[in-house]
C-alpha cells in the first residue's frame, strides 16, 4: 500500500458484505449517532462472564473482520443493528471491537474514520490502560470518540475526547522518551504486561490501524516480538521514534511507506 489512504472506504477488516447490508438500512448519518449504536452491540468478556454467558461464545472475542462480528450479532438477534441488544445478545469483544465496528459503520456511511490503538488515562488514575478508540474527520480535524464509554461519566465528553485522555501508542512513546510519563504505568489492565514493551507494541499496532489493518490487541508480528522479549536497543527505539513521528504527522504517504518497510506490515494470515 502506497500513496494516499482513503479513510472513507472500507479496508480488509472493515468491509461489510452484501448479505449484511440489509441490517444497516436505518443506520444514522451522524457520526456520534453511529457510534452510539455500537455502544449497545458489544459486551466485554468480564461482563459476559458475570452474566453467565456460555463459554463457547467467548470465541467471538477473537473475531477480526467486522463482517464476522456483524454475522455473530445477527445470529444472536436478526434485528437491524440499530436495535439495541440486551447484554446477553451482544457480541463478546474488547475495546478493539467497539472501535473497529464504529470505524466500519462510519466508513459504510462514507465518513472518513480510523481506529487508533494506544492507552486511555480515564480508567485508572495515574495509569495508561491499553485501549482502542475511533477517530472521524470533521471540520478539518480528527475527532476522537470512544463508543464503549458513551453515556458514562468517565470523561466530560466521550464523543470528543480531550487532549491527553487517550494517547496513541506513538504519543505515549513520545511522552515516555521526553520523560513526561512513567512507562511502568502503561499496560494491560489485569495482567503483568506493563512497561516500554507495551508502548512499543501499541505504536506498531497503531501504525497498522492507520493503514486500515486493525488487528486484535494481542496480535504480534515482525519486529514486535523483539520488544516483548526484551531484545531491543538504540536502533529499535529509533525505529519507534520514527513510527511515533510519522503517525503524529498524518502524512498518508509517509504512513503507508513506513508500514511497508522495516518488517512492520502485518502478515497476510492475520489480515485475510
Amino acid at each position: 500500500m502506497t500513496g494516499m489512504i482513503d479513510y472513507a472506504t472500507a479496508g480488509p477488516l472493515t468491509a461489510i458484505g452484501a448479505a449484511h447490508t440489509p441490517a444497516l438500512h436505518d443506520l444514522p448519518a451522524e457520526p456520534v449517532d453511529i457510534c452510539r449504536v455500537v455502544h449497545d452491540l458489544v459486551i466485554q468478556p468480564a461482563d459476559a462472564r458475570a452474566l453467565g454467558i456460555p463459554e463457547q461464545r467467548f470465541a467471538e472475542n477473537q473475531l477480526r473482520p467486522v463482517d464476522g462480528i456483524i454475522g455473530a450479532l445477527l445470529a444472536l438477534d436478526p434485528a437491524p443493528l440499530t436495535t439495541a441488544r440486551t447484554p446477553d445478545r451482544r457480541v463478546i469483544g474488547t475495546c478493539r471491537h467497539f472501535a473497529v465496528l464504529s470505524c466500519a459503520l462510519l466508513r459504510y456511511r462514507g465518513i472518513a474514520a480510523r481506529a487508533r490503538c494506544g492507552f486511555a488515562t480515564y480508567f485508572q488514575p495515574g495509569q495508561g490502560v491499553d485501549h482502542w478508540i475511533t477517530e472521524y474527520r470533521q471540520d478539518g480535524r480528527w475527532v476522537r470518540i470512544d463508543a464503549e464509554i458513551l453515556g458514562y461519566s468517565l470523561v466530560t465528553r466521550p464523543a470528543d475526547l480531550a487532549s491527553g485522555e487517550f494517547l496513541t501508542g506513538g504519543e505515549a512513546w513520545t511522552a515516555f522518551r521526553a520523560g513526561r510519563v512513567d512507562a511502568a504505568q502503561f499496560g494491560v489492565q489485569g495482567t503483568e504486561n506493563w512497561g516500554p514493551a507495551e508502548i512499543r507494541g501499541n505504536a506498531v499496532r497503531d501504525l497498522a490501524a492507520l493503514n486500515k489493518v486493525e488487528l486484535l490487541p494481542w496480535d504480534e508480528w515482525g519486529r514486535m516480538d523483539a520488544s516483548y522479549q526484551g531484545r531491543t536497543g538504540p536502533d529499535y527505539d529509533a525505529l519507534i521514534d520514527t513510527i511515533a513521528a510519522v503517525c503524529a504527522g498524518d502524512d498518508q504517504g509517509a504512513i503507508a511507506g513506513l508500514y511497508d518497510s522495516a518488517d512492520l506490515a502485518a502478515p497476510a494470515e492475520l489480515v485475510g
